[in-house]
């Protein structure tokens, strides 16, 4: 392990000012003990700031109140002497006043200006008072602080003869010296303290040098120098220290039969193949590439050929550059594999897919190996176009809902204003508006609704509370929901209704819910002028309600897919429409789960139908079950 140096040697090549300031092992108490100094001092200076400060307001604010009382209780004093019409008395009161409270200014005025009383006696323009004066422009109470001083403005209310005012300015400073006797206890709890931590760090040394010493020994290790006479601390230091040159010498035993083991194990893999290895890196579903020193592949499993697309032998003795078309990442990779980046890295390649207009995203996740012959690196491809894919669907459905919520909520708030402002002088405009906060409100609870369906979808939490339905009621729910909405697009809504309805056994809230969604994008993608036309038909076994409407129509290669969640027809007709994507999915859902479905029939620029059928069970209210129950 090279020439022995002993830990004597070292120290005695250490600084002359370490030598003086900390010997060897000495670093964990002289650090701990600075820590907790600094902490001591810290809480005292902020103890001292704290003081300082709170005595400075309550200094403060004790004079601002003595300079308010001043006033006041010479407001009141200046409103008798002035009614007595008394100004000599007033002149007094208010030159001693000033004097008592160490004010700057005081004067009592009239509300032309003229100064009848004021500590100085040099501003006097008033010697006699008149029996009245005008009572001037309205006094109020005023305060104004400043930086050292503070002015009060009272107004004075003088009987039979009108008003007058009074203004009182006092200084307000503190001297900086305030509170100086806290201040030097603290500064002698202070030295006190630091004292007794003096002591107790002289205690603490004895204790923790052989941990203070190998915590430098420690130190070397970190800076390359793996001496064993170096690391090695004088056992005097405790028992610790002799633990730890045992600790080491055992480490350089095993050193170095740890070496010799790796030698005959080097020799041992050469004279074995790898087979195994290379099976289980072929089961791998993520492909799998190592890099030598020059980024050139040296091997590929099977899933990574998969997912790049080319056959083992045009991978393997090749770069990347062959069959990855982006040079930006190829660069990156390379940069690991030949040790200019030794971090872990990834990148995403987009690469075309075996269909037109196909993408397929690819994850190429790389860190450094570390290889006895030079540097190397493993690669990790994984195929997250479908992440991506429902990630750009989870952000458009956020977008969507927020839109979705934004428009019933501002036509509330217009809606509501209005009828503040106009709603009780006319009836007609109260009941428009009331009607309409009622559609809108309704419509709230219907987003808020699919949003909660979506998530018991996609937590498979969605379940049926099974009663006995009644279509009529449904129908004729839908019929009011629905008929203003038509009106106002100027739309034909029709009920083709048998004479007699069968009753069915599910879910009525989500049953009303399908309805309410296949209606709903009826008449909202059906042109003004169209018709939307609600025919309920069935037999013994199946139920069934068509939404048939005059619309623009849906693309036949877009029949399944509408019913996807979150998923839009792609018609530039629709994109000024505002939907979320899910009224369908929920609806197909909530049919399957009854055992149903919904179908679509539908052909461009005419129109489309679809009919929701459920089957039909005995109801309980029918049954001599139910009577049973009863």
């Amino acid at each position: 392990m090279g020439t022995t140096t002993s830990g004597a040697d070292e120290a005695a090549r250490q600084s002359p000012v370490r030598r003086l300031l900390m010997a060897r092992g000495e670093s964990v108490a002289a650090h701990a003990g600075m820590a907790v100094a600094s902490v001591l001092l810290g809480v005292l200076a902020l103890s001292a700031w704290w003081t300082l400060h709170t005595h400075r307001a309550s200094v403060k604010q004790a004079r601002l109140d003595q300079i308010r009382m001043a006033a006041k209780m010479l407001s009141q004093s200046a409103e008798s002497m002035l009614a007595a019409d008394d100004p000599s008395s007033l002149r007094r009161v208010v030159a001693d006043t000033a004097l008592s409270y160490g004010l700057t200014d005081c004067r009592v005025a009239l509300p032309d200006g003229g100064v009848v009383a004021d500590a100085t006696g040099g501003k006097i323009g008033v010697l006699r008072l008149p029996e009245e004066w005008p009572l001037g422009k309205p006094i109020e109470h005023a305060e104004t602080e400043q930086d050292q001083s503070i002015v009060i403005t009272m107004p004075l209310e003088v009987v039979g003869r009108g008003g007058a005012v009074l203004e009182v300015e006092g200084e307000i400073s503190i001297p900086f010296w305030a509170a100086w006797e806290v201040q030097a206890g603290l500064g002698g709890i202070g030295v006190m303290g630091l004292g007794a931590m003096l002591v107790v760090y002289r205690m603490m040394r004895r204790r923790l040098r052989g941990l203070g010493a190998i915590k430098d020994a420690l130190h070397y290790v970190a800076d390359g120098r793996r001496d064993v006479g170096l690391l090695q601390v004088s056992e005097a230091f405790g028992p610790e220290a002799a633990a730890w040159n045992t600790l080491l010498r055992e480490h350089e035993s095993l050193v170095s039969r740890r070496s010799l083991e790796n030698a005959a194990e080097a020799l041992a893999a050469r004279s074995t193949g790898g087979g195994e290895l290379a099976a289980a890196c072929d089961a791998l579903w993520q492909g799998l590439i190592v890099l030598d020193a020059s980024a050139r592949v040296t091997y590929a499993n099977g899933a990574a050929c998969v997912l790049l697309a080319a056959r083992k032998e045009q991978i393997v003795g090749g770069v990347l550059a062959q069959v990855l078309n982006d040079a930006k990442a190829c660069e990156t990779l390379a940069n690991v594999a030949t040790g200019k980046n030794r971090v872990r890295t990834s990148v995403e390649v987009q690469r075309e897919g075996e269909r037109p207009g196909e993408k397929t995203i690819l994850r190429l996740s790389t860190r450094p190996m570390r290889r006895a012959d030079g540097s190397a690196a493993i690669v990790v491809i994984e195929d997250v176009t479908q992440q991506r894919v429902a990630d750009e669907s989870r952000n458009a459905f956020v977008a969507q809902a927020t839109h979705e919520l934004r428009t019933p909520l501002t036509n509330i708030r217009l809606y509501v204003e209005t009828l503040v402002d106009e709603g009780d002088a006319n009836p007609q405009v109260r009941a428009r508006c009331l009607n309409v906060i009622s559609q809108e409100a309704r419509r709230l609870e219907r987003i808020v609704g699919d949003m909660l369906s979506v998530s018991e979808m996609e937590a498979g939490a969605m379940v049926l509370r099974q009663d006995d339905v009644r279509l009529e009621e449904i129908i004729e729910q839908l019929r009011v929901e629905f008929d203003a909405q038509a009106k106002d697009k100027d739309l034909g809504l029709v009920f083709d209704l048998p004479p007699k309805y069968p009753v069915l056994r599910g879910d009525r809230d989500k049953l009303v819910l399908a309805l309410h969604n296949l209606l709903g994008n009826a008449l909202k993608y059906t042109p003004s002028g169209g018709t939307v036309t609600v025919r309920v038909a069935g037999d013994a076994t199946v139920a069934t309600i068509d939404v048939v409407d005059t619309g623009i129509g849906i693309k036949a290669e877009e029949h399944e897919l509408i019913f996807e969640r979150f998923y839009r027809a792609k018609d530039g007709r629709i994109e000024a429409i505002t939907g979320s994507g899910l009224g369908l999915a929920l609806a197909r859902e909530i049919a399957r789960l009854h055992g149903g479905d919904i179908t679509l029939k539908s052909e461009m620029n005419k129109g489309s139908t679809f009919t929701l059928s459920v089957p039909i069970v005995a109801s309980v209210a029918h049954t001599g079950e139910g009577r049973q129950a009863a």
